[in-house]
């Protein structure tokens, strides 16, 4: 009887191998367009960037070790714009991800005018780039709305452009433009966790707040991970917005990672722009290295 058993195993194991095997023969076929991609888009380019930052120029290709990052970490330019990408991504990274999980906490009760408040929310993603910093530039120029109130309230008026209060203002332009389809991705995450779960926390009388710590955090952790990194690529990509505000050299507040790239690619200086490049790319590898182990940890905390 046992041997029998043992035979019918062996042939499902069989079965088994044998159906992944014509598996992976019947859909490599249709792999290979996406592999030859992204080895011709991301990764060739990737090693011959790399290969840019370690030479002279690319006409003489002279081997020079480690000599461009020294330069570039030598350079003010890089330097300040390295600081300045660094200290608003910390700045609005966080708070991409704090607000939006506060607002879908809120709309995840039944609250009246809910669907309306959440398409107010999510509005800002349908309107073009022109047509927000055309109302950023209303708002928040020297003659703008808010200097105009300033004035009839007996206070001086503010160059929010050009000053310490610019990085400010693209805080507010990022989160407004990026809250809305967080608080979408959070809603989702909330959804997925199991009903009975929460029956079980509302039956044993556990507070919202250690609700919150104890088990909605924990069950979001992929949601607030995937939030995350998603924010802080948008983080890196609002030059877009800086540019059309402020132009190629902006306030030292606000002149950014891509400021430095955009301007030095017209010197045509493709070494320093590698070598700036692996060093962005070694930054945010970093970034999101420390993130998958905080969602490993809080994910292997679920599953206890």
């Amino acid at each position: 009887m046992n041997s029998l058993v043992k035979e019918k195993n062996d042939m499902k194991k069989k079965n088994t191998k044998g159906f992944e095997k014509r598996d992976k023969s019947s859909t490599m076929p249709f792999m290979i367009p996406s592999i030859a991609g992204f080895l011709l888009f991301f990764l060739i380019p990737f090693f011959i960037v790399l290969f840019y930052s370690f030479i002279d120029n690319p006409i003489n290709k002279e081997f020079v070790m480690f000599d461009n990052y020294i330069s570039l970490l030598r350079n003010h330019a890089f330097m300040l714009s390295l600081k300045n990408t660094l200290i608003f991504s910390v700045i609005a990274v966080p708070l991409a991800v704090i607000i939006p999980l506060i607002l879908a906490l809120f709309l995840e009760s039944n609250i009246p005018g809910k669907s309306i408040f959440r398409t107010a929310l999510i509005s800002p993603l349908v309107v073009p780039v022109a047509s927000v910093i055309l109302i950023w530039q209303v708002v928040f120029h020297y003659n703008g709305v808010i200097n105009v109130f300033l004035n009839s309230i007996g206070i001086d008026a503010v160059d929010w452009f050009k000053s310490d209060f610019s990085r400010l203002v693209v805080v507010l332009l990022f989160l407004w433009k990026n809250t809305g389809y967080n608080m979408i991705l959070f809603m989702a995450g909330l959804a997925n966790i199991p009903i009975d779960v929460k029956e079980a926390a509302l039956i044993d009388g556990v507070g919202p707040v250690r609700r919150f710590f104890r088990i909605k955090l924990n069950y979001m952790s992929s949601s607030i991970f995937f939030v995350t990194i998603l924010s802080l690529i948008n983080s890196f990509k609002v030059f877009r917005e800086v540019y059309l505000l402020t132009g190629d050299y902006p306030y030292e507040g606000l002149y950014m990672l891509q400021h430095y790239i955009n301007n030095t690619f017209r010197t045509l200086d493709y070494q320093k722009l590698s070598a700036a490049a692996v060093i962005i790319c070694i930054i945010i590898t970093a970034i999101i290295a420390l993130l998958f182990y905080i969602d490993n940890k809080l994910g292997s905390s679920v599953d206890e």
